[in-house]
Formats: C-alpha cells, structure tokens, sequence
C-alpha cells in the first residue's frame, strides 16, 4: 500500500498538494491534462524530489527521507531512457549491479545470478533475440520494453510507470497495453501508471485519480470516473461531450425532470426542485434514429405489453456537423440544444445520415450524470 498523506511541494511556479491511498497488488493510473503534476507526484514517490511538507509510506513504513535507491520502486519514464552505450543485456543487468552497489557484498546480486535473472525477464518479454543490440538501432515498442524489464528485474514492490505507451504507434500501444496487464495480473506488484490517454486508463486502471493544478480532484473505479464526473471540469476533461446547464423542475422517487433551454429531461438524480444543475452526457449513450424508425418503434413499443420504456429522453432535431473518427463519427445535432452523439460509421451509411438531415436522438435516464 501507499500512502501519501499532505503531500507538499513548492517550485516557483508550481506547486503540489496531495493526499492519496493506493492498494497493495492494484493497478493505479493517475490520469489528467498535461502540466497537471502527474510526473512530479511519481518522482516524489519515487525519492527524486524531497517534500517540503507531508509523508510518503510505502506498506507501513515512512520512506518521506530515504533516497531513491532504498525505496524498492522500479520507474520507467517516457522516453526509457535506456544507456546507448550499453546493449540491451546489459542495460537490464546495470539495475541488479547498481541496487548491489548500494548494500552490503552479503546482499549484492552474484554475476551469474545476474545473468539468469537478466534471461528469465528477457525471455518473459519476449525480447531474448534482442540481448546484444544497442538502443538506437531499437524500435519504440522494443525500447520499452526493455525499460520494463529494467524496471522489474529488480524486484520491486512498486512500479511507477510515465506516460510508458505515448511515443508508440497505435498497434503497438494496443499489444503493449496488453502486455502491461498480463505482468500485473502475473506478478501482482502494485503499479502507478501516469497517462493523459483516456482509453489507456479504462483498459488498465482497477482505480483512476484524476489530477488537475497539482491536486488529485477525483478517484474511483473507471466506471466512476467516466460516468460519474465529480464536476464539470473533470465531465469535460474526461470526454462527456454534453454537459448542458439547466434547472430542476420536479424530483420524484430519484428521477428528476430538468429543463435545458426549453426542452425537460430527465435523469436520474437525488437534486430537488428549483436547483440549478448540469447534465453530462456521454456521447456513446445518445442514440440516433431516422424520424421513420423512431415513429415505427414507438407505434411498436404503444402496441406492445411494455409499460414503459427505459429511454426517458426522446427528441427531435438536425444534425449540424458529422465528423468521422476512425470507425466511430461524431454527430451534432439541434434539438433546441446541442447534442453529440458517437456512431459507427455503418450506421451514419445505413441510415443516410448528412447535415441537415432531421433525425431523433434519445438517452436513458439513467445514463445522463447530474451534478452542480
């Protein structure tokens, strides 16, 4: 476990402030804009800076003053930072020699057992056939990995890893990130993972903090961060497209009936009538239908034994803008108000969906996020 506890630190234009829990065996990602803290919260960690205030504790021991090198953190930075000079063998093994270094002969890692130990995470890695090149002559995926194996060779029991997947193509910032999650399901260490990059921290993070200006301003589950949004700010930040301003017209048994320019939705919500409150709404939970299915689907929905359906906000409107992205488009839409919606390109073709197309667009009530 780690244990960080009024963590300050002053640099002349930047400061940071933090309290933080993290598990034993859990994959943590710290997750936030760029020049938000993240790099200097894990430097912290790992003994490269001194606080001016606060306590670092790593599995129930203070290590707020101890250097770098008695910490058992293995860090791997953006860019690996791996020594030319020395081929990939050896840049594993300069770990294990330089941890020996620092402690008594009894304790330093025997030439022979270094080697093993160098091949055995090699071989885990996939990169033996690697052991006598030189970095440069490395690609992006490779380095990494061999950063990794540096890291962990050294048997760490915690790993702090920033920004590790950034400078990588998106192929192999996939197979990378599957990669990751195998040796931390594999080894169980507790890792730290430092991103900017949304889609790594929903893939990776059993808990997520997200961090802004030097603070950790939320943490959850994914589930908690993407979907429930402690304010605007974070709701932005985190891709909910649609966050729209509105007052609380009634509240009944939790399900709260919010006017947004003119048009009432509803969502699921404990604010009471009169509050002034704003609606996130991811863009993947806005459907979109042609006005012909939605008017079939609810002469339907009218003649079936359902009671009533669990998409609460139907509207009509025209789309605005279609922007493709990769397999998905995005869809703006004037209902009134402006709404996004996120699609897959077959279903902009099917449907024949263009500006100024008219189409009805409708979310749960449940998947609208209310906050003030």
């Amino acid at each position: 476990m780690i244990e960080i506890t009024n963590l300050s630190r002053n640099w002349k234009e930047f400061s940071i402030h933090i309290d933080l829990c993290i598990e034993e065996n859990e994959y943590f990602v710290i997750l936030g804009p760029t020049a938000s803290g993240k790099t200097l919260l894990l430097e912290l960690i790992a003994g490269f800076y001194r606080p001016d205030s606060g306590e670092i504790a790593i599995g129930g021991r203070d290590i707020t003053n101890l250097p770098p090198e008695q910490r058992a953190v293995g860090f791997v930075y953006q860019d690996y930072s791996l020594f030319p000079h020395l081929n990939v063998e050896e840049n594993i093994g300069f770990g294990l020699k330089l941890k020996g270094d620092f402690f008594t002969k009894t304790e330093k890692t025997h030439p022979d057992e270094r080697r093993k130990k160098v091949q055995e995470i090699m071989d885990t890695l996939g990169i033996s056939h690697l052991s006598h090149r030189y970095s440069l002559t490395l690609s992006g995926g490779e380095q990494q990995r061999v950063a990794l194996a540096r890291a962990i060779v050294t048997d760490p029991r915690i790993l702090l890893l920033d920004e590790p997947l950034s400078a990588l193509d998106n192929r192999t910032q996939g197979l990378l990130r599957d990669e990751l999650k195998r040796m931390h399901r594999e080894a169980g260490l507790t890792t730290v993972h430092v991103t900017h990059d949304q889609t790594e921290a929903m893939v990776l993070a059993d808990r997520i903090a997200v961090m802004m200006d030097g603070k950790v301003v939320q943490v959850g589950t994914p589930e908690e961060i993407f979907n429930s949004p402690a304010n605007s700010e974070i709701a932005e930040f985190v891709g909910t497209e649609n966050i729209l301003a509105g007052v609380v017209v009634s509240n009944e048994g939790g399900l709260a009936v919010i006017e947004v320019e003119g048009n009432l939705m509803e969502a699921v919500s404990d604010y009471g009538a009169g509050e002034r409150v704003r609606l996130c709404l991811r863009p993947e939970d806005v459907a979109i239908a042609s006005i012909t299915a939605a008017h079939d689907a609810a002469r339907e929905h009218r003649e079936s034994d359902h009671r009533e359906s669990s998409v609460r906000n139907v509207f009509r409107g025209t789309i605005t803008e279609i922007v493709p992205h990769g397999a998905l488009t995005r869809v703006r839409i004037d209902c009134g108000v402006e709404i996004v919606s996120l699609v897959t390109k077959q279903s902009v073709a099917a449907m024949g969906l263009a500006v100024d197309c008219w189409v009805c667009v409708s979310f749960k009530a449940a998947a609208a996020h209310v906050i003030r």
